[in-house]
């Protein structure tokens, strides 16, 4: 007599229960290790498609110009889509890092073997663009370090919820206080930049962290994926895989301001040399001779990818000075946009919620004094 324990789905075209091709997944990636003298190393296993399908895909996409078509469109999609994926299960992954890193290096490596041998770029240039692709990677190192993270008590008796005034804590997870909820300031629209936060620094605008257990101060939030509350919490970025907060918000920054000017005089570079008289806009969408031979399609191929890249991240960069202009995060205008608490601006692109924005050399001056100790006031100021 057949046990219907031993049937498996495949077989009898049963359909898989939920979360099975998770724990698949899970089991896969938990037995990818490597032998080592202390022993076996595990391998994330989303480290291993960048450095294996992206030069494939390159080098396939060079062989003609429909297989790049085809490979250059469907690369953002497949990328978009593990990220929707990835975001909906709410966890961290090194793809996206992954990812960035390799294309940065495999870019840069067939600028050395590809284009400068052909003799029109010059070692200056080639400098240039070493020391660009070096500040960026300073600037990300930086990036990765501490966002701002909001130190956890280890202390066994914490206070309660029901500790803290119902006025100023809102007992929500998602960190969103009552003035944010409210589409107004608490303080007030009249009151001083710096009135407000002095304010903030002594702890009149603050809220209850349910997850952690901790009350943290003004535009502080819980990122879910990391599972720490951050200082001014922008958003998690997954391509550093890591927050963006008080502390890393200014080399976060950097790093994108970086990669733009890298890799936009790469690849003017790498269209004038494979593109003999023509602008590099024009050259971009007109170059009769880019497949001519393997070499010069494989360099314009690395250029269109590149274009697509760095206009994903200019994107991001313009979001980002808009937001510091109107003094607002990402979190802020998502939390905004949810309670219909702001206004949008510039058509859409930026979303202001009037409660921290104090005008745009203000709003440059708080952001560029992130990270910053607070100044001491003398006992004659606080008289």
């Amino acid at each position: 007599m057949k046990e219907e324990r031993g049937e498996q789905p495949w077989l009898t075209c049963r359909s898989l229960p939920p979360g099975a091709l998770e724990r698949i997944a899970d089991t896969v990636a938990d037995r990818c290790r490597v032998p080592w003298f202390a022993g076996a190393v595990k391998i994330n296993v989303s480290l291993v498609p960048p450095m294996v399908l992206l030069p494939v895909f390159l080098h396939i996409a060079a062989l003609h110009f429909l297989l790049g078509l085809v490979v250059l469109t469907s690369l953002p999609a497949v990328v978009l889509w593990y990220y929707y994926l990835t975001h909906r299960r709410k966890e961290r992954t090194l793809f996206f890092l992954s990812l960035g890193l390799f294309s940065l290096g495999y870019m840069y490596y067939v600028f050395l073997q590809e284009v400068v041998p052909r003799g029109h770029v010059g070692y200056s240039q080639v400098v240039l663009l070493t020391c660009g692709l070096i500040l960026m990677l300073v600037a990300l190192s930086r990036a990765k370090k501490d966002p701002g993270y909001l130190p956890i008590s280890t202390s066994v008796d914490k206070p309660s919820q029901q500790a803290f005034p119902s006025k100023s804590v809102r007992g929500s997870s998602n960190g969103l206080h009552g003035a944010a909820a409210g589409g107004h300031s608490v303080n007030g629209e009249t009151k001083g930049y710096s009135r407000v936060l002095a304010e903030e620094r002594e702890g009149v605008k603050m809220d209850w962290c349910v997850k952690c257990q901790l009350v943290r101060p003004a535009r502080a939030g819980h990122c879910r994926l990391c599972g720490r509350c951050v200082r001014r919490l922008d958003h998690h970025c997954v391509w550093i895989n890591s927050c963006v907060g008080e502390q890393n918000h200014q080399a976060f920054i950097l790093a994108l301001f970086f990669f733009m000017l890298t890799s936009l005089y790469g690849i003017m570079l790498t269209l004038d040399t494979i593109c003999r008289g023509r602008t590099p806009f024009t050259a971009l969408f007109y170059c009769p001779g880019a497949y001519s031979d393997y070499s010069s399609a494989l360099s314009f191929t690395c250029v269109w990818y590149c274009a697509i890249v760095t206009a994903g991240m200019g994107y991001i960069l313009l979001i980002q000075l808009l937001n510091i202009s109107y003094n607002v995060t990402e979190r802020e205008a998502r939390l905004a946009l949810r309670d219909n608490a702001g206004r949008r601006l510039l058509g859409g692109l930026v979303i202001d919620t009037g409660q921290y924005n104090r005008g745009f050399l203000c709003n440059w001056g708080h952001f560029l004094s992130l990270g910053s100790p607070p100044q001491q006031r003398s006992a004659e100021d606080i008289v």
